[in-house]
């Protein structure tokens, strides 16, 4: 038998907005829920403001934490790092450990914060031997202005389901990885215990950007329909620190994105059915649009959908997902965790980009 192949020293250092200077990922998981905000957005007189700043500094907190808890055969992964703008400059000084690869790890349109120097900062860390993963998740390629600026450094591209606009496309190195895949959960890998039995009810998990008259008619009707088995959440979303104990539910119903106009938005404009399955609920969400990859897993039996607009298939949809079996839902739960985490996809891009 022929030796086995090196095992690679990775160290992934992710690009935070909230984030300042460089620093150790755990130390800033640590102390992310108590950052003071204030200083950080427009008006911190402004409540709601305030609680969706909170909410948005959690979720990319919560990034950081899956990336610093990321496994992978072949892999050593070193202690992660995060940096905000201040540090940039930084990841490409700081000295590498014995064998280690360092990769940059960008997210969203996160990348329009470093604004007209983009392109340059990319370039500069490229130079020094930093490798670039940015997982888009939606139609950056399309609509965020620095994309064509950042794209001839990029390692590894995840994209929308939807073609990348060409003049992007032509952009990118020959060598770059490019894949199209959107939404996963931002939550480590079989973080949140299996439970074996759920309250018989179902959860609403919606957002005040979402409570279009179709939703309201919606959410009218279940409450008719299924009275105390159905519960609503529709003020913004749901705190990361809360999302573990949503696993006492059974049924998850994820909003769809048919009021969105772009393409890949109106497919799956939404992490909530992943990160819901990966806590144990029973996926159900409509059938936006054709295409993507809530079809997929509807095909494969892991999400449950219905038809737009249509009151009754809603209520079949969501009887259907609370008469799952144990065995049922435990298939979901371990799909979900084993393929459809950000860490997870992340850690394979990595892989595949030896």
């Amino acid at each position: 038998m022929g030796a086995s192949a090196p095992t690679r020293r990775v160290r992934v250092c992710y690009f935070n907005t909230w984030a300042g200077g460089l620093e150790d990922a755990a130390a800033y998981v640590a102390r992310a829920r108590s950052i003071d905000l204030a200083p950080l957005v427009t008006n911190p007189a402004d409540a709601a403001l305030m609680a969706k700043a909170r909410l948005d500094c959690d979720w990319y907190a919560e990034n950081t934490r899956v990336f610093s808890a990321m496994r992978h055969d072949g892999i050593e992964f070193l202690p992660a790092w995060v940096s905000g703008i201040a540090g940039i400059a930084d990841v490409g000084r700081a000295p590498l450990a014995e064998g280690e690869e360092r990769w940059f790890v960008t997210m969203g349109h996160q990348p329009q914060a470093l604004g007209p120097v983009a392109g340059k900062a990319f370039e500069l860390l490229r130079r020094r031997g930093i490798r670039h993963l940015f997982y888009a998740f939606d139609e950056a390629s399309r609509f965020m202005p620095s994309f064509n600026a950042i794209a001839p450094h990029l390692d590894v591209l995840v994209h929308d389901e939807a073609p990348l606009a060409g003049e992007g496309r032509a952009l990118l190195r020959p060598g770059c990885l490019a894949v199209h895949r959107s939404w996963v959960a931002n939550v480590p890998a079989f973080d949140v215990p299996f439970n074996e039995a759920p309250e018989e009810r179902i959860l609403f998990l919606g957002s005040q950007l979402g409570m279009t008259p179709h939703r309201e008619r919606q959410i009218s009707f279940l409450k008719r329909t299924f009275g105390e088995r159905f519960v609503a959440i529709h003020d913004h979303s749901v705190g990361v620190a809360e999302r573990p104990a949503l696993r006492r539910f059974k049924v998850g119903l994820c909003p769809e994105g048919r009021k969105f106009t772009t393409e890949a938005m109106a497919r799956t404009h939404t992490d909530r059915p992943f990160w819901s399955g990966c806590c144990g609920l029973m996926p159900v969400s409509e059938d936006s649009r054709p295409g993507g990859r809530l079809e997929e897993l509807h095909r494969e039996g892991l999400v449950v959908r219905y038809p737009h607009a249509d009151l009754e298939a809603l209520a079949e949809a969501c009887e259907r997902a609370l008469g799952a079996t144990t065995g049922e839902r435990r298939r979901v739960y371990d799909h979900f965790n084993r393929h459809e985490t950000v860490g997870t996809v992340v850690a394979d891009l990595i892989r595949a980009a030896a």
